[in-house]
């Protein structure tokens, strides 16, 4: 079994305002813990891992090649391999959620800054 306790869960800064932690994962996939301050944007991206979510707290529009779509607390997304997708938070307080990727993945290669 893999283990992760919230102790042991220490998010990084991958771009500016933008957090990640690894949470438990397994052979086929893994978990992120992850949070967007306020006026921070996630930058648009493409990964071939399929990717779903959910959202604990706070709002974040996500940004796809048709348009935009609001994210508050209770909602999921999924993004499905190769689908280009950003994120801005436009409101007062930190987005918060967790991410589920398949295959697993290791650091973002979108990523600005490197623990």
């Amino acid at each position: 079994m893999d283990y992760v306790s919230k102790n042991d869960r220490e998010p990084h800064e991958v771009a500016d305002g933008v957090y990640l932690a690894d949470l438990a994962a397994g052979d086929r996939a893994s978990m992120k813990f992850w949070q967007v301050e306020p006026g921070a944007t996630l930058p648009a991206h493409r990964h071939h891992n399929e990717q779903i979510g959910f959202v604990i707290s706070g709002t974040l529009t996500t940004v796809l090649e048709d348009g935009e779509h609001l994210l508050e607390p209770g909602d999921s997304y999924a993004f499905s391999s190769d689908e280009l997708h950003g994120a801005e938070n436009r409101g007062n307080e930190p987005a918060v959620g967790v991410g589920v990727l398949s295959p697993p993945r290791d650091e973002p290669r979108w990523a600005t800054k490197r623990p």
